[in-house]
């Protein structure tokens, strides 16, 4: 079965975390959206689950007992996972966001959070998946391309049109932190000094 098209029409919301209160609460709220939550208890048994089910979108907790919310990222190999991922944590965790966001999560919510505003956060995950799967990145080619992620390729479109973080995480429906870490790699991986100088490495290595 094709992944892309499997994930486009599932309305699975897988939620992995060891707070059964945070299972219940999320279940109603998303069921009542029209979603159908699964729930899982530790990282184990998500990735146990991974390797066949492909969900519309993944809640994962980054503190979690058995393996971390990170560790699983990483095991997934989540920049290539078809699914979206937000990561759902208690603490205010900067090095955390930082290593989530490079580790391919889309996005990562604080605890406690608005549950109505979470579900429609799912709601824009799955929005932002598929425009990404339809297209939408840099349709040019230059220097060091190959080193940026689909999500820093879009993150990058946007800023080379002139966009602010802000205007780029409504757009992408991420946070304006997340787009400020994944605008950090970026320029690191380009070397670029600023915004002009972004610009100018996507304008100039064109090949047509």
């Amino acid at each position: 079965m094709d992944m892309g098209q499997h994930n486009t029409q599932s309305r699975d919301v897988f939620i992995v975390d060891d707070d059964p209160t945070i299972h219940d609460v999320l279940s109603e709220a998303l069921s009542f959206d029209g979603f159908r939550p699964v729930s899982f208890a530790d990282g184990n048994s998500f990735l146990a689950a991974a390797t066949t089910q492909r969900p519309a979108c993944v809640l994962l907790d980054v503190n979690m007992p058995d393996r971390s919310g990170l560790e699983v990222l990483r095991e997934i190999d989540a920049k290539k996972y078809p699914a979206p991922i937000l990561m759902l944590s208690g603490r205010n965790d900067v090095p955390a966001v930082v290593s989530a966001i490079k580790n391919g999560a889309l996005d990562y919510i604080e605890k406690p959070f608005d549950v109505n505003a979470l579900v429609g956060r799912v709601q824009e995950a799955i929005n932002v998946a598929k425009r990404s799967h339809a297209g939408g990145l840099i349709a040019r080619h230059f220097a060091g391309q190959e080193l940026l992620t689909p999500r820093e390729r879009e993150v990058l479109a946007q800023i080379a049109a002139g966009a602010s973080n802000k205007e780029v995480g409504r757009s992408l429906s991420i946070s304006t932190r997340t787009v400020e870490v994944h605008r950090a790699h970026i320029m690191e991986k380009l070397c670029a000094k600023n915004a002009a100088d972004l610009v100018r490495i996507v304008l100039s290595d064109s090949r047509g």
